[in-house]
């Protein structure tokens, strides 16, 4: 008898999209979604999320329009870029550079602290129309690493960039920096004081599971544009009290994020060495792919057969504008919208 929990459902929708053409165009590996030619459809659809956690739902009522309002702004500029007819990748970025740029979540400034009290970011974007993408991993200086990694996306013959190295590349393109003190927040020092506390205390059985705090505030955003080309984007601090030089599943492309015109685009967000071994964007990408299985149905499969209760939650929108936001933690900050005007915002499961 299956005891697992049932998946946290946060939000479906369904927005259609007219299936492409083919074409001769080449992409890497034999791409076979840049095969197609891209019909303009009108249609277009984007999901954001701020991290699967535990909010407390006695939370102020002015914390939650907090957190409305900030989805709200980051949702607002991707929908600006795709209202416009402008591209899914641009999109993306626009979107999780405003999550970044707000001390309420777990990317650029605000993000949560390593042991040494330091930020390390990681972030990744991917093009489903190419499957071209780009990461940084342990980033001490990139103000909006997001941006960071489209660049290596575009101008490097690379993907994945970390640490001193990362940052020598940042230099060198003239990267917007900031002083590593910019990112650090007072919230943020007071939950590393905690966390270093807790682990200070002997070590139990119950306490042997990956760490204990599923920390929200990772970023993301999938969008699908009027040509029906998906992207998919990626950016966290990681989990607080993390070991210096740790790197999660947000910039690992297959685990934390991806994207492919042939399925869907996914971003993830939990405890990311779960979602590394188990390449859980990839995993979601092939049971639609290959299995033919509906958006909402792989991601309960991955969310809750391929993953352990509590590690996580994903957003992602599939080629026909099917849209999940689904996380088994209970919360999951979130909101999407489509070309019919209907937007969508999510916290807990009520």
């Amino acid at each position: 008898m299956n005891t697992r929990p049932a998946i946290v459902l946060l939000g479906v929708l369904t927005l259609m999209v007219l299936p492409a053409c083919s074409t001769s165009r080449s992409s890497p590996g034999g791409h076979e979604s840049a095969q197609r030619e891209r019909t303009i459809t009108g249609r277009w659809a984007i999901v954001i999320h701020g991290g699967a956690g535990m909010l407390d739902t006695s939370m102020p009522e002015s914390e939650r329009q907090a957190y409305h309002d900030s989805l709200d702004r980051a949702l607002s500029a991707g929908e600006a870029v795709l209202k416009s007819g402008g591209a899914s990748l641009d999109a993306v970025e626009a979107a999780v550079r405003v999550l970044e740029d707000d001390p309420r979540f777990n990317a650029g400034r605000g993000a949560v602290l390593t042991r040494d009290g330091t930020c390390e970011l990681d972030a990744s974007i991917m093009n489903g129309r190419t499957l071209a993408c780009g990461a940084v991993a342990g980033a001490k200086t990139v103000k909006n690493p997001i941006s960071f990694a489209r660049r290596i996306m575009q101008e490097t013959p690379h993907i994945l960039f970390t640490g001193d190295g990362a940052e020598r590349l940042a230099a060198s393109m003239g990267v917007e920096r900031a002083d590593p003190s910019y990112f650090i927040t007072p919230r943020r020092q007071e939950q590393l004081e905690k966390k270093m506390r807790e682990l200070a205390q002997p070590k139990t059985s119950a306490a042997t599971h990956a760490p204990s705090d599923v920390t929200q505030g990772t970023v993301g955003c999938v969008a699908l544009d009027i040509r029906g080309d998906l992207a998919a984007a990626t950016s966290t601090g990681g989990m607080t009290a993390k070991m210096p030089g740790r790197v999660g599943d947000s910039p690992i492309i297959g685990a934390g994020c991806y994207a492919n015109n042939v399925s869907l685009g996914v971003s993830c967000t939990g405890t990311g060495e779960q979602f590394i071994r188990n390449a859980a964007a990839h995993e979601l990408s092939s049971l639609v792919r290959y299995q033919n299985l509906s958006l909402a149905d792989a991601a309960s499969i991955v969310l809750n057969q391929r993953l352990d209760p509590d590690d996580g939650g994903l957003i992602a929108i599939d080629r026909e504008g099917r849209i999940v936001m689904v996380t088994t933690t209970g919360c999951m900050p979130a909101a999407s919208s489509d070309w019919r005007g209907r937007r969508t915002f999510r916290m807990w499961d009520q």
